[in-house]
């Protein structure tokens, strides 16, 4: 008979979420961010030149997304690290650079090409290169360490309690008036 005090150990750690609930995360909170992103670069761009403007957009938002991945997608529970933020910035480098090559592909191919045409290289290329990003996030950046297992914060075994019936009374000197608690049956 499995004994009611027993509990489950509580890990140090929550459960990081499966794969495809995380990829779903990413998806949201960096689509989110980036749509967000993208109305903010034009509107900063009115003050200042496009490309300063991009590029401060682009720091915010990925520092903000790798906060975002390290709380939410990746369910780590806590602010990322330093390190998360640097690993992260250059998996977003990576994508940026992969996009812009993609378009400069294109436009090399095909110098007269319409917008939708670069749209849809572009959008593919980001497409393809997020989900590189997630792997590499998933992975390396917010992944556990390796040979680092989860500890129980707390142990708790059943404990056989002796049966109150079965007991049996010592003399006991130290009671007032010398008398012993009796045990009801």
């Amino acid at each position: 008979m499995k004994s009611p005090l027993a509990h489950k150990p509580e890990t140090a750690t929550s459960a990081a979420p499966g794969p495809v609930a995380a990829f779903m995360r990413f998806v949201i909170l960096g689509g989110g961010v980036g749509a967000l992103a993208s109305i903010a670069v034009p509107l900063l761009a009115m003050t200042m030149p496009w490309v300063v403007a991009n590029a401060v957009i682009t720091a915010a938002s990925t520092l903000l997304c790798t906060e975002l991945h390290a709380r939410f997608t990746f369910a780590k529970g806590r602010s990322a690290r330093w390190r998360e933020h640097w690993q992260s910035a250059g998996s977003a480098t990576a994508a940026y650079l992969a996009t812009s090559v993609a378009v400069y592909g294109l436009h090399v191919v095909q110098p007269l090409s319409g917008m939708l045409t670069e749209q849809i290289v572009y959008l593919s290329a980001s497409s393809l290169a997020g989900a590189a990003r997630f792997t590499i996030l998933r992975l390396y950046v917010f992944a556990g360490r390796r040979g680092q297992t989860t500890q129980p914060l707390m142990q708790q075994e059943a404990v056989a309690l002796p049966d109150p019936a079965r007991v049996r009374q010592s003399p006991c000197k130290s009671w007032p008036n010398e008398s012993q608690p009796q045990l009801a049956a």
